[in-house]
């Protein structure tokens, strides 16, 4: 209970210090995608949240708007094609993702958590039901975003997310946090569409 009162403390603050600190940021990404390409700015989309209920998450829209709507990525014909120049960088560095610290101070998601998984994608959705990780509210970054990320198959996604819920502290936050800035920063595990290419 106590671990669960300093997680939403912990994610609150994080996220409104680091929305203050990047509406440069914000500014500078929004007329980028503006000047770039038509359609909105923001890229928002079902997902399921905690104990499996639907939110909206909000994110810098890095696709053109002809991209087929509701489908992971993974799963689109060639990905790259659909993912506009601003977008691929914005996906690269993780930029994408900034509009999320609105969705951890509403208590929709928390800075550390299984990823949101699409609401239709269900093999997902269910391997996770496996392992309790449907339970928590989603993040940004997880465990399974240290350890591979675009790399791994749906079930190992699912294992890792299973870990993180048997492992939960607020000392396993912060350490995967400081990981996931070294991430970023490597580019690790980022691939377009990728999904089980991980070695075994």
């Amino acid at each position: 209970m106590f671990y669960q009162v300093m997680k939403r403390v912990f994610d609150f603050t994080l996220a409104l210090i680091g929305a203050v600190v990047t509406i440069p940021f914000f500014l500078v990404i929004m007329l980028a995608i503006k000047i770039e390409s038509k359609g909105p700015i923001f890229f928002i989309q079902k997902r399921v949240g905690k104990n499996k209920k639907h939110f909206r998450i909000y994110k810098f829209r890095t696709m053109k708007i002809e991209t087929p709507q509701e489908t992971a990525t993974h799963l689109l014909e060639d990905p790259e094609q659909w993912i506009t120049r601003v977008g691929s960088f914005l996906r690269v560095t993780s930029l994408d993702e900034l509009p999320q610290l609105y969705n951890i101070l509403f208590g929709k998601m928390s800075i550390v958590g299984p990823r949101p998984a699409l609401w239709n994608q269900y093999d997902l959705i269910e391997e996770r039901d496996k392992y309790g990780a449907n339970d928590l509210r989603p993040g940004i970054t997880g465990w399974a975003q240290v350890n591979g990320r675009d790399t791994l198959t749906i079930s190992d996604k699912a294992k890792l997310d299973g870990m993180y819920v048997k492992k939960a502290s607020f000392i396993t936050d912060i350490k995967l946090v400081i990981q996931t800035f070294f991430i970023v920063l490597k580019r690790d595990g980022n691939i377009e569409g990728g999904t089980g290419s991980k070695s075994k």
